[in-house]
């Protein structure tokens, strides 16, 4: 895929849209599995197809989702992730409007919390297979600017490494891969 500019998702009813965990678990179901269906997800979830349903219609007002037209059949819609930019940004604090702080926050207070239970899941999944999960721990002396440098060029390691279910060779597998920086000596 051909280079993109990063895209700042800004726009404070799309990362509302984001920001609630069911959705965010359905994305992340049709992300690592696939299609699924309004049915299919509420199994998976626990949740009812009605509620299944109406979350389905909010991802996909704001271009997250998008139905199969041609697998679709009567009542039964069956939904892909729609192809939205790669490489898509949040806003700083300062980038939003005091009257969005709060979905700002929450928007980070879910994804934190859908971090925290991977790195719970990390230590059962490096004993059970450790060319899988992987990862790293360290100590860099950096300055603002080299700190930018280096956060581009992971986000550009991390795009050349993405692509497309179809696209992907038989061995390939999906992983979860999570990158996040903070001052060492603010404790």
């Amino acid at each position: 895929m051909k280079d993109e500019e990063p895209y700042l998702l800004d726009d404070p009813d799309r990362l509302k849209a984001l920001a609630h965990p069911m959705r965010r678990r359905m994305l992340t179901h049709l992300n690592v599995h696939g299609p699924a269906t309004s049915t299919t997800l509420g199994e998976l979830l626990g949740a009812k197809t009605g509620t299944t349903s109406y979350h389905l219609r909010q991802l996909e007002k704001y271009g997250f989702i998008e139905e199969i037209p041609e697998r679709s059949t009567g009542r039964e819609r069956w939904w892909r992730r729609a192809r939205t930019p790669r490489d898509m940004r949040l806003p700083t604090p300062d980038q939003v409007a005091p009257e969005d702080q709060a979905v700002l926050e929450e928007f980070h207070r879910v994804g934190y919390e859908e971090d925290r239970l991977l790195f719970e899941r990390f230590p059962a999944a490096y004993r059970a297979d450790p060319a899988w999960a992987r990862g790293s721990r360290g100590l860099a002396r950096l300055t603002k600017q080299e700190l930018d440098a280096f956060y581009e060029e992971y986000i550009a390691l991390l795009m050349r490494y993405h692509r497309p279910a179809e696209e992907t060779p038989p061995d390939a597998r999906p992983v979860y891969v999570r990158f996040f920086t903070l001052p060492a000596d603010d404790d």
